[in-house]
């Protein structure tokens, strides 16, 4: 029996020993310890991984390009006549003849329609008669109060009826003239809508007239564009009536009332009708209610600065691209490893015109700059580390990855960081 007591005790005392020595070995602090890391460096085990170099961001790039941008806007508009006109009577008649055939060439006074004018000749030979009639009394009168037989309130009432008389034939000569429609300009009259012998109401339509010397177009643009628009400023027409070629007109008159539903303002441009001159070959001449594509030019910039429209990064209501720089222009930059040739920087621009798929850039970049055009959000600071991509090529990180990225990179898909 003693001897299991001390057994007992002695297991005891060694299951304790053994616990305190554990809990001093796992209490005690341990010494630092470095471990290795991509790339070979040696870290230390106790620093957090947070600090390890990040792996490069995958990105496309392009170059900063210089070339021809024109500023114009583009609206569609009809053509019309310098001049048109819808010949009607002023009364009502039968048409006793026309002075024109159809499509024919007229000239100013040229006589169009007659009509039936019977009734107002008879008119203008009484009111004829009667002139005569009452200049005779007058210089009757005028003898006998020169010889103090009549008074002289007789050859007062003469002359008023000379003028009253007068007043009639003039009124006669009037209704005559209304008789017969004339041309009011040179002009090309259509296809007549009566013929010889018809009856006609008072504002009928009769015949068009339109002078097509020159060409009018109007069209509409957004009230943007209203401080660029003047007079005088070269428009081109593209006529799908003339596939293929271009024509060009001046601005001859701005409305000074915007439309209050479309906030557009309207334009009118004249050009030439010259015929083969205008038209090309054939001759042909330009004819109103052509449909016409317009283009307003404001100006052309020889050397403007361009970028992919997809390069920019909208923040804060301003505008900013992502610069592919190297390591040296981004002092503040950290934790790159050490193979990184290029990082980002962000800059902000000024853009101006956009034309398919390019943005001109005003202010903050300069010909040849290299931006990245896909991968922007996996930059979320300055200094981040890039690794370029290309469709078909193998990621690079190397100086002759940016270098050999064309002016007109080809946009490609970003591939993952």
């Amino acid at each position: 029996m003693p001897s299991k007591a001390v057994y007992s005790v002695v297991a005891i005392v060694g299951i304790a020993a053994l616990s305190g020595a554990a809990w001093w070995y796992q209490s005690k602090p341990q010494g630092p310890k470095e471990v290795l890391v991509a790339g070979g460096a040696a870290q230390p085990a106790g620093r957090s991984s947070a600090s390890a170099p990040a792996r490069p961001a995958g990105v496309e790039v392009a170059k900063v390009a210089s070339t021809t941008l024109q500023d114009d806007a583009q609206s569609v508009g009809s053509l019309r006549s310098r001049q048109s006109v819808m010949m009607r009577p002023e009364v009502a008649g039968r048409v006793k003849s026309l002075g024109f055939k159809d499509g024919a060439v007229v000239r100013k006074g040229q006589l169009l329609v007659q009509l039936d004018d019977t009734l107002q000749r008879a008119e203008l030979s009484q009111a004829r008669a009667q002139l005569s009639i009452a200049e005779a009394n007058f210089k009757r009168n005028q003898e006998l109060v020169a010889q103090n037989f009549v008074a002289q309130r007789v050859l007062d009432e003469s002359a008023a009826n000379v003028q009253v008389v007068q007043a009639q034939m003039a009124l006669a000569q009037a209704r005559l003239a209304r008789m017969a429609v004339v041309a009011p300009f040179d002009g090309m009259v259509g296809l007549r809508a009566v013929n010889v012998g018809d009856y006609v109401k008072d504002g009928a339509d009769l015949v068009n007239l339109e002078d097509t010397s020159s060409m009018l177009v109007d069209f509409r643009l957004p009230e943007r564009y209203q401080r660029k628009v003047r007079q005088g400023l070269v428009v081109e027409l593209v006529l799908d009536a003339f596939p293929g070629r271009a024509f060009k007109a001046r601005i001859e008159a701005i409305d000074p009332l915007l439309d209050a539903n479309g906030r557009s303002v309207g334009i009118r441009a004249v050009l030439p009708n010259t015929g083969g001159e205008q038209a090309g070959k054939g001759g042909a001449p330009l004819r109103p209610g052509m449909f016409a594509r317009v283009t307003a030019i404001f100006g052309v910039n020889t050397a403007a600065l361009v970028v992919p429209e997809e390069a920019l990064v909208p923040q804060g209501g301003k505008q900013f691209v992502v610069l592919v720089v190297p390591p040296s222009e981004m002092p503040a930059a950290t934790n790159l490893p050490l193979e990184t040739q290029w990082v980002s920087k962000r800059q902000e621009v000024k853009l101006g015109v956009r034309r398919q798929g390019k943005v001109e850039v005003t202010e903050g970049l300069s010909e040849g700059q290299t931006i990245v055009v896909a991968g922007q959000q996996r930059l979320q600071r300055d200094g981040t580390a890039l690794r370029i991509v290309e469709l078909g090529r193998a990621p690079a990180t190397g100086p002759a990855a940016a270098a050999s990225a064309p002016a007109s990179a080809p946009v490609t898909r970003a591939t993952g960081g």
